[in-house]
């Protein structure tokens, strides 16, 4: 899918058909778009599919008038109704002397971002200005999902104590990864703005090289904080995996008193159920007397020694 977008009185709004100075998105492109791409527009086919390439490395690279720039960007999925996946995908940015142009597998916020006119002060024209708000908006991106990491996994602490189900684990677990994956996006993406910075592939204005060493400060305080959150998280999957067996051996102790206490009743009934005789009082209500009395003197012993256990722990 292609769209054409342009300044216009302040505002970036979508156009028929493009015009020099504006912005090009591409999003998903068929194999026929593809084409139109490297054909009608004369982009370079290698700048093209390495933009659709899911494995793509963050990058800059230059081809006579083109530059090729490939940026990570932050994207969540819902799994399923508790649990939340964070990953990332490439976006290339492609600047000619008329265009820019965006390409990316999947639509994201990013560009929906740009396109809706969230981002202020967006100025298609000025495509290397166009290309750092681009950059920082990916940024603030990825601050806004780590925040949200983090919130989610407050959310799982919460339930940390109850937990007794591997959903909670399993979210905890995609968090982590998620922090892997955002972890190793941002250094990547760091390098290339180092690069930018340095402006040997862009020529860089003043307003613009303040404007690209803002969004390398974003992107260090971005790793800073997916490093923080990862040990974080990882202290986190190794207390429910203890707590998990811990409420999991408390289940099963009930289960065990509540067995030993049935047997009982089980046992001197089935004593009088023989066909013997010489038993003690030979009557119904005699067996019922004894069930009673010797499951509530056992319940009474295994709950107080629970009780003691509890009591010297807490203690410690």
């Amino acid at each position: 899918m292609i769209h054409f977008f342009q300044t216009q009185d302040g505002c970036v709004r979508q156009i028929a058909a493009p015009v020099p100075g504006c912005w090009i998105s591409v999003v998903d492109p068929t194999a026929q778009e593809i084409q139109q791409l490297i054909e009608h527009y004369g982009l370079d086919s290698g700048f093209v599919r390495s933009s659709l390439d899911e494995e793509e490395s963050s990058r800059i690279e230059r081809e006579d008038d083109q530059t090729l720039i490939i940026v990570d960007t932050a994207m969540s999925e819902i799994l399923s109704e508790e649990t939340i996946l964070f990953f990332t995908v490439p976006l290339g940015i492609i600047i000619t002397d008329d265009y820019v142009f965006t390409i990316s597998l999947r639509d994201n916020k990013v560009l929906r971002d740009i396109a809706d006119g969230v981002v202020k002060g967006i100025q298609t024209r000025m495509k290397t200005r166009f290309v750092m708000q681009l950059l920082l908006r990916i940024t603030a991106i990825y601050l806004q999902d780590l925040k949200q990491i983090d919130k989610t996994s407050y959310v799982m602490e919460q339930k940390l104590g109850d937990a007794m189900k591997n959903q909670e684990l399993i979210q905890m677990l995609e968090l982590e990864k998620s922090l892997v994956y955002f972890s190793t996006s941002l250094k990547a993406n760091e390098v290339t703005i180092e690069k930018l910075l340095r402006g040997r592939t862009i020529k860089l204005y003043d307003e613009d090289q303040d404007l690209l060493e803002d969004v390398l400060i974003e992107v260090r305080q971005a790793i800073e904080m997916s490093n923080i959150y990862s040990g974080i998280i990882s202290s986190m999957v190794e207390a429910f995996g203890s707590v998990i067996s811990n409420n999991l051996n408390f289940v099963m102790w009930r289960l065990t008193v509540v067995t030993i206490i049935m047997s009982i009743p089980t046992m001197i009934f089935s004593f009088y159920g023989m066909n013997t005789t010489g038993l003690p009082v030979p009557q119904t209500w005699f067996p019922t007397v004894v069930s009673i009395l010797s499951t509530v003197v056992v319940a009474w012993v295994m709950l107080k020694q629970n009780k003691n256990k509890h009591s010297k722990h807490k203690r410690r």
